[in-house]
């Protein structure tokens, strides 16, 4: 190959590379006012030098208006080109949403979007979290809303006690504090982008008040919210954690008052791990947690012989016996040694003894109790089905179902005498319970043999009686017939 033709060859390749350079600068010399205040030097130009919307197009008239094209400063910021200037207040995000509707819509009805205290203008703006002339895409790191930012970009008002009380008093302003102090803030510190940030569960655009039902914060809704990432096993895979406790929590005695019944005192998630310091209890910590909603059992529980054992062995208190997210009911199917009973799994005939004997007897005697209540309120039922009286034996019978429920609190005592004593009174309660409303059906029985006798001797005299008459009328007919033929 000769030198022309390598030298033609050259121009051939080189020369639409050339071509393609001078248009990408004159594509970027159109925006005349960029390239003025370019050369003033100014922050703003500095910034939109490397934001997202300049490196797709928009030239600064996409915001400001006017003519970008004209390197005249009148022309430029003609008002009859369209010059708006710099933007104040809601005019920053309405700006904004003559792109990004979608965005402006959820924002409009989000608790950034109402009015501010002065009513004058809405409480954030979109300049407030993705900045004015230097926006970047979310997923690069120099974004106020990446991932790793994102929870100093929404700190910076929620940090600020004397800004949040003009809005909320109550808000806590500690939430970056705590939130460092979580598993999720851990990690997030250390540079883990897959971690829970403020966006995860709050939303970003259409965040609501947490008392909005639609809220992802919302009660109802928090189970979900976390199982959005912890009930994804892709997503956690290398955490090293299951996957399955939304599946477990939603079929939980827990899971059931809150999802099905929409009983709001109902525990989420964030009752026992916390909110934004959220975290696996530890050991000790369990029974605390519990113990915020069942005090007494805690407290029982805290003054039991089971308490040093637990401790000695490391084990967790409640969790222990009732499971954490997959908690069923409470029943007597737990106590004792039997096939199901908890107390079977520690306690065993040839190793421990005396724990062995008395969880047996202490399901023994639970047995009976449940056996004499479901009698005497056989006996009530077929009482009251006969007609008879039986209110105060109704009213006696809730004090045998009380000692049953108080049985079921103390059995976290661990002592086999204060357990006999619950027991032994709802069992005299029941057996009084009974005699009544046998008494009563006893009584109905006797009225109904006295009400058959009473009929039959009734019946017989009227019988009786017709039959007397009957025989006194047809004497006067003979009478009567014997004076006529004299």
């Amino acid at each position: 190959m000769g030198p022309v033709i390598r030298r033609l060859l050259a121009c051939a390749i080189v020369l639409p590379l050339i071509l393609c350079r001078t248009n990408g600068a004159a594509a970027q010399g159109a925006d005349q006012c960029f390239i003025c205040h370019q050369g003033m030097g100014d922050k703003p130009s500095s910034s939109f030098a490397h934001d997202i919307h300049r490196s797709n197009g928009v030239t600064c008239a996409g915001c400001h208006g006017g003519n970008a094209e004209s390197d005249d400063m009148d022309r430029a910021m003609d008002p009859k080109a369209g010059f708006l200037g710099a933007p104040h207040g809601d005019e920053i995000s309405l700006r904004c949403a003559k792109c990004h509707a979608a965005q402006f819509s959820n924002f409009q009805g989000s608790v950034h979007g109402i009015l501010s205290t002065t009513g004058r203008e809405r409480v954030a703006q979109c300049t407030t979290c993705h900045n004015a002339h230097g926006i970047v895409a979310v997923r690069n790191p120099a974004s106020p809303v990446y991932p790793l930012n994102v929870v100093k970009t929404c700190t910076r008002c929620h940090n600020d006690a004397a800004y949040i009380r003009t809005y909320n008093p109550s808000l806590p302003v500690d939430q970056l504090e705590k939130y460092r102090t979580s598993v999720h803030g851990i990690r997030n510190a250390r540079g883990d982008t897959k971690t829970a940030e403020c966006a995860s569960c709050h939303g970003s655009h259409d965040i609501l008040p947490v008392t909005d039902v639609k809220s992802r914060v919302y009660p109802t809704n928090i189970p979900a919210t976390c199982a959005a990432c912890h009930s994804n096993a892709g997503y956690m895979a290398g955490y090293g954690i299951p996957t399955n406790q939304y599946a477990l929590y939603a079929g939980s005695v827990h899971g059931i008052a809150l999802l099905q019944k929409h009983d709001l005192g109902a525990p989420a998630c964030n009752k026992c791990h916390g909110n934004h310091g959220a975290a696996p209890p530890g050991v000790e910590s369990i029974s605390k947690v519990c113990g915020t909603c069942h005090a007494l059992n805690a407290d029982l529980f805290s003054s039991s012989p089971h308490k040093k054992a637990f401790d000695d062995r490391k084990l967790p208190e409640c969790e222990t016996c009732h499971s954490n997210h997959g908690i069923g009911p409470a029943n007597i199917a737990m106590l004792g040694t039997g096939p199901g009973a908890v107390c079977g799994r520690c306690h065993r005939a040839d190793q421990d003894p005396p724990g062995y004997q008395a969880a047996t007897a202490m399901r023994a005697m639970m047995d009976s109790l449940q056996q004499a209540e479901d009698s005497a309120r056989a006996l009530v039922d077929a009482a009251e089905q006969r007609g008879m009286e039986v209110g105060e034996a109704k009213f006696k019978l809730r004090d045998v179902r009380q000692a049953r429920l108080e049985a079921r609190t103390v059995v976290h005592a661990f002592d086999e005498e204060r357990f006999r004593g619950v027991v032994d009174k709802g069992l005299s309660t029941a057996s009084l319970v009974s005699a009544e409303a046998q008494g009563a059906i006893d009584e109905y029985v006797f009225r109904r043999i006295g009400l058959g006798v009473a009929t039959l001797i009734i019946t017989i005299v009227a019988l009786s009686l017709y039959l007397t008459i009957r025989r006194l009328e047809r004497r006067q007919l003979l009478h009567g017939d014997r004076s006529h033929h004299s």
